[in-house]
């Protein structure tokens, strides 16, 4: 025997006990399916069976936030890289220049370059992208440049810093009264780490025409003289090679701080 319903149960019921309440025959009793258990109302059974969770929609990417005012219209990227460097690894710099030329073409042909190549001295020291963004006068190496402490240098306390940078030369962490004739003498030997400078080399690159009268290669022992009473016990740091010059001599409690752009004197 089957049961008819002339409409169809309210949605109320979740569970069979909940449904056999909802529907009661006038003595108040149950109205039972064949079976005996009371009748569960469709929309209780639509409800056991869970609807799969929607995806989630994927995240956007977090754009980085730009000063009021300003657009981003392009980046630089540093690479360091010395010639030796790039010879050991089968190529120059010239050529890594052109492949990453090509690949901005290819992914953005409308993007615009320019490589500019970074030069410092030879001894200069460091990590080279450090070096790298430091003689392109990238502003975030340059502050942090700027950061170090002069006491936080080798040999700013009991040595010598020789600052090519601020144009000053530091004994035991006190600056040198040095002229500034004197100290670009200082400098032009310090450039030439580990080379003797003939005296007639010493006039040709300090002077010029329009400084007047030139000193000869006499006069040069005076300068030098005055120079090393200046650096009073570190005098030894410029050494004369009898019969040839001067020689810049680098001790243990000697550094040298190097500007942010190769010396015009150099390159």
């Amino acid at each position: 025997m089957s049961l008819i319903l002339d409409r169809p149960a309210a949605p109320v019921a979740t569970t069979a006990p909940a449904a056999a309440a909802a529907r009661t025959a006038p003595s108040g009793r149950p109205l039972a399916a064949p079976t005996g258990r009371p009748v569960a109302a469709p929309a209780a059974r639509a409800a056991k069976t869970a609807a799969p969770a929607a995806p989630a929609a994927p995240a956007t990417p977090r754009q980085r936030a730009l000063p009021e005012g300003t657009e981003a219209r392009g980046f630089a990227l540093y690479v360091g890289l010395d010639e030796l460097k790039a010879a050991q690894s089968g190529t120059d710099l010239g050529d890594v220049v052109a492949q990453i030329k090509a690949l901005v073409a290819q992914l953005a042909p409308a993007a615009e370059t320019h490589a500019a190549v970074a030069l410092a001295p030879i001894a200069a020291g460091g990590r080279d992208v450090d070096v790298v963004r430091l003689a392109l006068q990238d502003p975030s190496a340059q502050a942090a440049h700027r950061k170090v402490e002069v006491e936080d240098e080798p040999g700013a306390r009991g040595g010598v810093v020789v600052d090519i940078s601020r144009k000053r030369v530091l004994l035991d962490g006190e600056t040198a009264p040095l002229t500034y004739k004197e100290f670009e003498l200082l400098q032009y030997l310090v450039l030439r780490e580990g080379r003797t400078i003939e005296r007639a080399e010493i006039v040709a690159g300090l002077w010029s025409a329009d400084d007047g009268e030139a000193p000869n290669e006499r006069t040069i022992d005076v300068h030098v003289r005055r120079l090393r009473s200046k650096l009073g016990a570190f005098e030894d740091i410029v050494r004369t090679v009898r019969g040839v010059g001067y020689r810049f001599d680098r001790h243990a409690d000697v550094s040298i701080r190097h500007a942010s752009t190769p010396s015009p004197d150099v390159f």
